[in-house]
């Protein structure tokens, strides 16, 4: 055989095996890569990056300067109950530096959960504020709230015993000259963005989509129970039919008072809670005369007593907004977030009032021989923007709590305060 031939057939074998192994290498290099993420260019952007020169931490320090005004107002707090706060949650919220970043510090996370509540700016505001990317203020702000609202569980706790209840009412008595009452009961609709495939689940009467937030409070602006997240399409008796509260009112199992008697009344009266005319009438729950009463009459004296009474749900809501204006704007946040959210302004509002003298310069209605002086939050409340009221449905009353409330009208018209009849 030909030498020349056997050769050329010898290169050409070799020529197609290269050729293959070329082509086989190159298509197994290109599946490996494309199941490689490709590297990020940088791990933040400049603007980011400058937070190592001036960090958030000296942000804060220098809003402490001089007399602490600015920190009280950026953070809704004092440096000191700030401190004190940091140090409930710092186990909960802190995380470790690892080899490519350095962690974003215990007390930034709180100062920029605490900046978004006080003013519900969105992420990206906050991610020019702190300098920390609007990702990382998505994971931040949701367990920091959780993180607060487990440090702070103990600071809203309904009354556990008759003793603790009567504790309750003594401070409406004193206060508001309401005997029996054990706390006054409203309700907010928070406006939230349409949630996704939520339907008209959370569509309300305003037209917006909502969850509600209801809640018991006690002559001292305190809250002492507050349920968040039933969908703004339910009815303000519908939201309260489903708390745990009304449950457990309903089946006696609150540890609530046993009805007594008081005076210039021929028979006992039941402890109740003051609503507005958006609640049934029930034995334990009052709500006003309907319409306009004639002046003099016990219905009157009734409404005006009842009035003052609720007087003190409507200024914790109103104080609950002005410090802390996420309420006030609709929140671009899932429902289950925009609960935490909530209940952390709840578990804070209470958190501040033990701590704080005062409420971040808002004033709460004064009422001295019957002249009152209204809050300054509400010049502030003039417009509440999304945190609005729940709306008004007539129920009919059962007849045993259309007599306790006249009861009630009998006493009020009885023990007229001294300057009732110019405010009636």
């Amino acid at each position: 055989m030909n030498n020349n031939l056997v050769n050329g057939s010898h290169d050409f074998d070799t020529m197609a095996a290269c050729a293959g192994y070329i082509i086989i290498h190159s298509l197994l290099k290109k599946k490996i890569e494309k199941k490689k993420r490709k590297a990020p260019r940088w791990w933040m952007t400049s603007a980011l990056k400058s937070r190592e020169i001036y960090s958030a931490t000296d942000f804060l320090h220098d809003l402490n300067k001089e007399d602490g005004a600015n920190f009280n107002n950026f953070c809704r707090m004092s440096s000191s109950t700030f401190n004190n706060l940091l140090e409930m949650i710092s186990p909960s919220i802190e995380k470790q530096d690892t080899n490519y970043r350095k962690a974003i510090p215990a007390n930034e996370r709180l100062a920029i959960t605490l900046r978004y509540l006080a003013t519900g700016d969105s992420y990206i505001s906050l991610a020019y504020t702190f300098k920390v990317s609007k990702q990382s203020i998505s994971r931040i702000i949701p367990e920091v709230c959780s993180a607060i609202i487990e440090v702070l569980k103990d600071y809203v706790k309904i009354p556990q015993s008759e003793e603790e209840w009567l504790a309750v009412a003594k401070g409406y008595e004193e206060k508001w000259n309401f005997p029996h009452c054990l706390g006054a009961i409203d309700g907010k609709h928070i406006q939230l963005q349409a949630p996704i495939n939520s339907g008209s689940e959370y569509f309300n009467y305003k037209s917006t989509f909502s969850i509600v937030l209801m809640a018991v409070v006690d002559a001292d602006y305190n809250f002492l129970f507050a349920d968040v997240g039933c969908q703004g399409r339910i009815s303000d008796g519908g939201v309260i039919k489903n708390t745990e509260f009304y449950k457990s009112l309903e089946n006696k199992t609150l540890m609530i008072p046993e009805p007594t008697y008081v005076k210039n009344v021929e028979n006992k009266i039941p402890y109740v809670f003051v609503a507005d005319e958006a609640f049934q009438l029930k034995d334990n729950i009052m709500k006003p005369f309907s319409g306009v009463q004639q002046k003099g009459s016990v219905q009157r004296s009734f409404n005006y007593r009842l009035s003052r009474a609720r007087r003190v749900v409507e200024n914790v809501f109103g104080i609950l907004s002005s410090v802390f204006r996420v309420l006030r704007k609709p929140m671009l946040l899932e429902p289950n977030n925009a609960e935490t959210v909530v209940f952390a302004c709840v578990y804070l509002h209470n958190f501040l009032r033990k701590k704080e003298i005062t409420n971040n310069g808002f004033t709460y209605d004064e009422e001295k021989e019957g002249n009152i002086n209204e809050g300054t939050w509400r010049q502030d409340n003039i417009d509440m923007g999304s945190f609005t009221s729940l709306p008004r449905v007539g129920r009919k009353p059962t007849r045993t709590a259309e007599e306790v409330r006249l009861e009630f009208a009998k006493y009020f018209f009885s023990e007229r305060l001294p300057w009732q009849d110019n405010y009636e």
